[in-house]
């Protein structure tokens, strides 16, 4: 049978989001039904909700940062049984043939399932976290570390992966240089995982503000970004650079602090450049502008594995599912330190 739930839901790009009601499908053999306890506010809800990058499809329920309980499992599932804590990410399906997917990289398949905002395999209409319930394949449910702090594992599902991927793949460990541009979300969570690989780190930031909050998070140095003398000064000093800003941002000030052999991976921010990229000192000094998205259900296993044994958690403010309005206006001001997570508590009572 389907099962009946209550969520918020976007029904265009300009309305609010709402209650609404809905049905998950009904359980396959190898579907695995979770009771959802936490959700974290990403800014791609926002995005999606108000339709920024064009394709959302409505009514839109959004949330892919997903923490919950097992309450039932198919008779095809090995993994998970009723009462384990586990979370779901920003997917819950792809073509699982592929080469991506045929090496843990779902997320690099073309034919791959969004949360939220996806046509599933059965045609029906994804929806996210913004819910009391879900029904999610066992290949894509991952088990959450005994011990961990679920309200602050919810945003380790796509903020948390969003930058541990491209620290591991660009194989940062201890000594390594590293900076980070940006302290939001993804900064915050970028600033702990680089810092418990071993690596040095800097943020990179615009506000001398924010040198305090960076310091506490694990950063060994601050530079401001706008300050020519202080950029100057770490010239050629990083081999890595995780650019968390989510706008279109001039990236020509950082190339220079890279060091030969150097990578600036951009997470934050999707679409074109205004500041035309200076190809110079990329060709001369053999230094690259990579991206990376999220990362596959095997690499988001070893992350929530890593987490749970460095003890790290993001920085979170809870709110009530009926403040999620207000929480989007203060997340596009930057108000918040540093995820927003719902409790479904407030949804359920």
């Amino acid at each position: 049978m389907p099962i009946s739930v209550v969520g918020y839901a976007a029904a265009s790009p300009t309305s609010d989001l709402a209650p609404y009601s809905f049905e998950r499908r009904d359980p396959k053999p190898d579907d695995v039904v979770i009771d959802i306890l936490y959700c974290g506010v990403c800014h791609s809800d926002l995005h999606t909700a108000r339709n920024d990058w064009g394709g959302t499809q409505y009514p839109n329920v959004p949330g892919h940062e997903i923490v919950g309980r097992v309450i039932e499992v198919g008779g095809a599932v090995t993994k998970f049984k009723a009462g384990d804590a586990v979370g779901v990410g920003c997917l819950v399906d792809s073509c699982r043939e592929c080469e991506p997917c045929q090496h843990g990289q779902e997320n690099y398949c073309e034919s791959k399932v969004f949360t939220y905002s996806s046509i599933d395999k059965d045609g029906a209409l994804t929806q996210g976290g913004y819910s009391t319930k879900v029904v999610v394949s066992e290949r894509f449910v991952l088990k959450l570390p005994e011990g961990m702090d679920l309200k602050g594992a919810a945003p380790l599902l796509c903020a948390g992966i969003t930058t541990y991927s491209p620290l591991r793949y660009w194989g940062i460990s201890r000594g390594d240089r590293v900076a980070v541009t940006g302290l939001g979300g993804l900064g915050h969570m970028a600033i702990k995982i680089a810092k418990a690989m071993g690596a040095e780190v800097t943020l990179f930031s615009r506000s001398p503000g924010k040198e305090a909050d960076a310091r506490r998070l694990g950063a060994d140095n601050v530079v401001i970004s706008t300050d020519a003398a202080a950029m100057a000064k770490v010239k050629g000093r990083f081999s890595f650079i995780l650019d968390t800003v989510p706008y279109d941002h001039d990236l020509n000030p950082y190339i220079p602090t890279l060091s030969v052999d150097g990578t600036l991976v951009l997470v934050g921010y999707l679409g074109p450049l205004g500041s035309p990229l200076n190809t110079a000192p990329l060709v001369l000094e053999r230094k690259a502008v990579a991206g990376s998205l999220i990362g596959g259900l095997p690499e988001t296993q070893e992350m929530l594995d890593f987490c749970g044994e460095h003890n790290i958690a993001a920085d979170v403010e809870m709110i009530a599912m009926h403040e999620i309005n207000e929480a989007y206006a203060r997340m596009l001001k930057s108000d918040v330190k540093y995820r927003f997570v719902i409790d479904m508590a407030s949804l359920k009572g």
